[in-house]
């Protein structure tokens, strides 16, 4: 158990860290390309994990679906809004299940290590009494050792579960500050796509030259 949390503890925190060098990143180059296709790809470029890249891909993916039906009038009773929406939720869910992915491990662990511990413990203390029954006199030498060894199991638990305790908790909030700006990026291209309103070029605080759907 604290080989499987402490690998998890690992490789997401080289993840984390590598996601938070490069979304805002990620987040500038999309909106600063002059065309569709050249922010997506200087979106995959700069996000290392891919969650935004993803969630960009299947929002175009789904604009030029919506424009190439339109365009030959069979989709012309189906809202834009709604089709990409629906693209970009049904994304958003996939990149949360992405970013979330290991911390049923760790709240396992977390939550069953310590009774585990305990169970060893009860056992070897279980084992130590019964090795005693039966003698006529006995000392503290002779209980001691025995019932240490047995404590051990409890440490060994904690030793076990307060890592990935720990590591859930900080990769929980860490995961919610990705998530929010990850609903935030989907709303601003939500806008672009639908509207052509650059909501995410405006927040990063530059007008970015991305041209309108059609122009693409």
């Amino acid at each position: 158990m604290s080989v499987a949390s402490w690998s998890v503890i690992v490789g997401k925190g080289v993840t984390q860290l590598r996601m938070r060098r490069g979304l805002l990143r990620a987040q500038q180059a999309f909106w600063s390309a002059p065309s569709r296709e050249e922010a997506l790809d200087a979106m995959r470029r700069e996000d290392a994990s891919g969650v935004f890249a993803a969630v960009a891909s299947s929002a175009l993916d789904a604009a030029r679906a919506f424009e190439s039906r339109s365009a030959d009038g069979i989709g012309a009773g189906v809202d834009a809004g709604e089709f990409i929406g629906r693209s970009l939720q049904q994304s958003t869910v996939f990149a949360q299940a992405r970013v979330e992915r290991g911390l049923t491990l760790l709240a396992s662990v977390g939550a069953t290590a310590p009774f585990v511990g305990l169970l060893g413990t009860v056992w070897g203390i279980y084992h130590a009494l019964s090795g005693l029954s039966g003698r006529s006199t006995v000392v503290l030498d002779q209980v001691a050792g025995p019932v240490g060894e047995a404590l051990i199991m409890t440490a060994a638990g904690l030793f076990v579960a307060i890592p990935a305790v720990l590591a859930y908790n900080a990769f929980t909030r860490a995961n919610r500050l990705v998530l929010a700006q990850l609903d935030g990026f989907a709303h601003s291209l939500h806008a672009y796509l639908v509207a052509g309103v650059r909501l995410g070029a405006q927040e990063h605080g530059r007008v970015a030259p991305l041209r309108a759907a059609k122009a693409a």
